[in-house]
């Protein structure tokens, strides 16, 4: 089969290549692949020297099950599936069952694709939260790919919610997606928040800490911005009104026995009913993954990247 791998020879460090096909284990279903999303977390040190060539990345794919589980989990052969789990880029992956969520038949590949890292990320963080209803959640990096599945599902869940985005003319889009407030730095915010999402880090996580209520939370998801986090002394100094407060990380994968079936399988419904929107701002034929993985490294996109995968469009004449 044919997968992207890296390639410190190619410009962007990434090739098309001639693979080994996968050879699923007793509980893994194997998946011909229709669609990929990429993540930024996935590409930006894929220029390491570190990262040897050949290696192959990507966590977030769709497509059907062409090979059912040999232990008898998971999805019958012909299920459209979403999946989460490495080595993603390419025309098939052998997945475990608990990594698979199954698909409405009219369900769009491409759409699907983008739910596992970010649409996962942001439901596990906002559920860890608690109750939501009438509390106010400041949710970072808000036209990101987690941000923006953030926003959408605290709005669901009844929370007021404040969406912070370095570009004001995302005003608009993100009180689409639920959004009541959006701002450009935590500083604007106002009254306290009950919690955090914070997806960019650095001096950003720092001054949304500042914001939080007594009790409150923030969880880390990511450093997009790629600073360090330098709290002062006094950032968690107990005050009234300021106190009881947490800051907390995330890692989708720290349980290696869980199950994402079922919140796969929820999102993916909630995706092809149109209740909740993948926030795709590049899609193409999977043959221009330099094209996409510029496009992502270079902040020139706001939410998420796709490659389909399929026969090589003919050029036109």
């Amino acid at each position: 089969m044919r997968a992207i791998v890296v390639d410190h020879t190619a410009t962007a460090h990434l090739a098309l290549a001639d693979v080994p096909d996968p050879v699923p284990g007793p509980g893994e279903a194997l998946i011909r692949v229709a669609a990929v999303s990429l993540n930024y977390g996935e590409l930006a040190h894929i220029g390491d020297a570190s990262v040897p060539s050949g290696t192959r990345i990507g966590w977030d794919a769709a497509g059907v099950v062409i090979r059912a589980a040999a232990d008898g989990s998971g999805p019958a052969e012909g299920t459209p599936v979403v999946t989460l789990g490495e080595n993603g880029w390419g025309e098939l992956r052998a997945v475990p069952t608990p990594l698979l969520g199954v698909a409405p038949p009219t369900a769009d590949p491409g759409a699907l694709s983008t739910i596992p890292v970010a649409g996962l990320s942001a439901l596990r963080v906002l559920r860890g939260f608690g109750p939501l209803l009438g509390r106010r959640v400041m949710i970072t990096g808000a036209s990101g790919g987690v941000g923006r599945y953030a926003v959408q599902l605290a709005a669901r869940a009844g929370a007021e919610v404040v969406a912070v985005t370095g570009d004001a003319a995302r005003d608009g889009e993100l009180r689409a997606l639920g959004a009541d407030r959006v701002i450009t730095h935590p500083a604007q915010v106002g009254d306290p928040v009950h919690a955090v999402l914070d997806s960019v880090g650095g001096p950003m996580m720092v001054d949304s800490f500042a914001r939080l209520a007594a009790g409150g939370t923030l969880v880390s998801v990511g450093r997009s911005a790629g600073a360090d986090a330098t709290f002062p002394p006094e950032a968690f100094l107990a005050t009234e009104g300021r106190h009881d407060r947490s800051l907390r990380t995330f890692f989708l994968l720290a349980d290696p026995a869980a199950d994402y079936s079922a919140d796969l399988t929820w999102l993916a419904a909630e995706i092809t009913a149109g209740r909740l929107d993948p926030g795709i701002s590049w899609r193409g034929h999977w043959t221009r993954f330099a094209e996409a993985a510029a496009a992502l490294l270079d902040r020139r996109l706001h939410g998420k990247a796709v490659l389909d995968l399929g026969p090589e469009p003919r050029p036109v004449r």
